[in-house]
Formats: structure tokens, C-alpha cells, sequence
């Protein structure tokens, strides 16, 4: 039997409908428009469809709400699309994922038995459960530690780097979310000891802390009051015994 690619969903701008994607053209179609605008001719020449093809793909997901489009500054016979939409998520249709230690019974037995703090179990065995299923919240997670961020700026903020990185420390400690440290550069680099976010979940050779990633960007992004970059380089997921960000501002884009 063939491996079934997962679809996505995405939420409209008016974030009032859910829209499901399954066709596979205009999958990469959106995952390029993740990445950056692009022409029409940009996206044709990259998806190899004719551009008659293209154009109806284009069109059913204006239609859709999920993308649209602006003309080009310098070119107004030119359009530049863009996603229009946000990101939830997809749903991997195949056979369900055995998760060796974070199996179900495993993390529920922790909850009932072990010291551990039970809100972070429930996190765990929540997550664990939507991996079996197939089921990718990490756009979520991302999405929802860039609010958590930004709500906890304040909290935390003061003009200096260091003192700000320092408040983030204590508060990452006092809350239990594991020992961070840091190293301030051109680079911002946040190192993590117990993470609370992965330390139970299996190695699987990729980055897990989208929660915590999208904490940090929310943080940083209200601090240098510009877009932020984080990139976990290192994870327990990874077979690492720790959890490593790199956050680093980016500069504005202007069209």
C-alpha cells in the first residue's frame, strides 16, 4: 500500500473557517508560500504544471480564502501571491505512530504514580496521544508560545539584555520549566537543561520544543521590536542532553 501524504489545514483571515487541503499540487503550492511570496511565474516554473493548470489551483484557493494575491510595484501586469491564511496543522492519514517509552500507558502511569508535576504529564500524554493519532499541533504549540511570549514581555523586560535574559532565567526556574541558561552575540543562543517540553518524549532525530520556540520568538520579537529567527539546534529529541535556541532579529521586509 502506497504511504499516504497528510493534508493540511489552514484557517482563513477571518480565522471563522477551517479549510482542509489535500491535493498535492496545491500542498506545494502552500508549502512554498510558507516560505516567502512569490510571481506566478516563479510558482510554475518551481510545481513544473503547465500554467493553465497552476492558474486553477491559484484560483480555487483565493477562492478558499487561504491565499491572495498583490500586483508587483514595478510590473502591475504581474501578480505576487501570498498566504492569506494561518497555518494549523496536518494530519498524517498512515498507520498511527508506536511511541516507545511515551506510550499512552506509559505517561498515564507516571500521572497517577510518579512525583513529576502533573500539568506537564497531562502536556506530555496529551501530545503523545495526538502523535499516535497522526495528528500535528506543532504550528499550534508555536502559535501559542508566540502569545504566551508577548503576554509575558512585561513581565519580565528590562533595557538590558543581560538583566532581561536573567529575569527570563529565574522565571524559567521558579515556573519549573528547566535550568536555562544563555550566551548573548550576534546570535542569541538559550541553552535548556530539563526541558520541560521534551525531556519524556522519544528520540526522534528532529527539534520538539515548538511551544518553547515560539515563546522565545514572542519574547524577542517585542524586545528588538523586529521579527525574530528562532532555531532550536540542539534537543533531547535529538538524542541531546539539552535544548538549544538560537534566536536572532531579522530585518524588515518591505514591499
Amino acid at each position: 500500500m502506497s504511504k499516504q501524504k497528510p493534508i493540511q489545514i489552514f484557517s482563513d483571515s477571518t480565522e471563522l473557517c477551517v479549510n482542509v487541503v489535500k491535493s498535492p499540487a496545491k500542498l506545494i503550492i502552500l508549502e512554498m508560500l510558507r516560505d516567502r511570496d512569490m510571481e506566478f511565474d516563479e510558482i510554475v516554473a518551481n510545481i513544473g504544471k503547465s500554467k493553465s493548470t497552476v492558474s486553477v489551483h491559484l484560483k480555487n484557493l483565493r477562492e478558499d480564502g487561504i491565499i491572495s494575491y498583490r500586483m508587483h510595484p514595478a510590473d502591475n501586469r504581474k501578480k505576487i501571491f501570498y498566504l492569506n491564511s494561518k497555518y494549523l496543522g496536518s494530519v498524517n492519514l498512515s498507520e498511527p505512530k508506536e511511541l516507545e517509552e511515551t506510550q499512552a500507558d506509559y505517561l498515564i502511569k507516571n500521572i497517577v504514580e510518579g512525583d513529576g508535576q502533573f500539568s506537564t504529564l497531562l502536556f506530555h500524554t496529551l501530545k503523545a496521544m495526538l502523535i499516535q493519532e497522526g495528528i500535528n499541533i506543532d504550528p499550534i504549540l508555536k502559535s501559542t508560545g508566540n502569545q504566551i511570549g508577548k503576554s509575558l514581555f512585561n513581565k519580565l523586560y528590562d533595557e538590558d539584555l543581560d538583566v532581561f535574559m536573567n529575569n527570563l532565567s529565574k522565571f524559567w526556574s521558579k515556573k519549573g520549566l528547566g535550568m536555562l541558561n544563555f550566551e548573548i552575540g550576534q546570535i542569541i543562543k538559550i541553552i535548556i537543561v530539563d526541558c520541560f517540553e521534551c525531556e519524556l518524549l522519544p528520540k526522534t532525530g528532529k527539534p520538539a520544543c515548538f511551544l518553547d520556540a515560539g515563546i522565545m520568538e514572542g519574547l524577542f520579537t517585542e524586545f528588538f521590536k523586529l521579527p525574530v529567527s528562532v532555531i532550536e539546534t540542539q534537543c533531547y529529541t535529538m538524542g541531546d542532553g539539552k535544548c538549544v535556541f538560537e534566536v536572532e532579529p531579522q530585518s524588515v521586509k518591505t514591499h
